[in-house]
């Protein structure tokens, strides 16, 4: 996975199955300031806190850790029952939150001692793949392998507010935020195993928007992240052959498709502050920045 820093873009984030994270200079020399090492096994996610100065990384050792990004330093690790597929901060309270393999979406506090549990989210019958805030960090929406999508009060685990599950849908392993506005976002962009994107709406009522879904690539039991544009009107996406797949958002149309990696291209972001350049990272270990 790849993620920019917030608010500048100036570096990029990166982890990988070679059990570290690298933090690069995207703009001069294009090397890697720093690298990270902790974590005994790959590392599935990482999340940056609201001023980059802290964050978070999952990994398949069942450890998730809390990092200063200026230092290097691991400050906290909770190890949890299952593998955490997800991870983010609550930019409120900075509260971290995992998506894992035992069910359940667990939250800690990084000032907390790290064997204390704050919140477990209890409900879902397969394993949490993606985790995101919506109404303001107010409410947190989780996708899983039991193809059902949960809206939770952020805070109260016992039972969520509302549950999505349609019987023609599939599992949603990658969720993004669209329009990315301060935690409320207007709509949700959903990577569903069938090889589409569904766009639901989660401004007053949490709907499916059947007028929009962006199809033509094969993402086929991949979790392959979507991107989208700071302005809105393209959204973005690898698949399974390795191309890079740009949408119009109003009419839904493709409008690009590029050969970007060897392997499955597994994750895309649109800059935060240039409009025309993409990063890309694929399963040929290999991150690109295109333009």
């Amino acid at each position: 996975a790849i993620r920019w820093f917030p608010g500048t873009g100036h570096l990029l984030l990166s982890c990988s199955m070679d059990c570290k994270i690298k933090i690069w200079d995207v703009y001069n020399n294009r090397k890697c300031v720093r690298t990270y090492t902790g974590h005994s096994k790959p590392v599935r996610d990482i999340c940056f806190s609201e001023d980059g100065r802290h964050f978070a990384s999952a990994g398949y050792d069942k450890v998730v850790r809390y990092w200063d990004t200026e230092t290097g330093q691991s400050i906290q690790a909770w190890s949890g029952k299952g593998i955490p597929y997800c991870v983010k901060i609550h930019p409120k309270d900075n509260c971290i939150l995992a998506g894992c393999g035992n069910k359940n979406l667990v939250q800690w506090d990084p000032r907390s001692p790290p064997d204390e549990v704050v919140q477990e989210y209890v409900q879902h019958l397969g394993s949490v793949n993606t985790c995101t805030f919506i109404d303001n960090y107010r409410r947190v929406v989780t996708s899983s392998d039991d193809k059902k999508i949960f809206l939770w009060e952020y805070g109260i685990g016992t039972a969520p507010m509302k549950h999505v599950s349609e019987p023609w849908m599939h599992s949603m392993p990658a969720i993004t935020s669209y329009p990315v506005e301060d935690g409320d976002p207007k709509n949700l962009l959903c990577q569903s195993l069938d090889n589409q994107i569904l766009v639901y709406a989660c401004s007053d009522r949490f709907k499916l928007n059947k007028k929009k879904h962006f199809v033509g690539h094969t993402i086929a039991g991949y979790a392959c992240q979507v991107g989208c544009s700071k302005d809105g009107k393209y959204v973005v996406s690898g698949d399974g052959d390795g191309k890079l797949w740009i949408w119009d958002w109003k009419s839904t149309k493709m409008y690009r498709k590029l050969k970007a990696h060897d392997g499955v291209c597994i994750g895309a972001i649109w800059h935060p502050i240039e409009q025309s350049k993409v990063a890309t990272c694929g399963w040929d270990g290999l991150i690109k920045f295109w333009d």
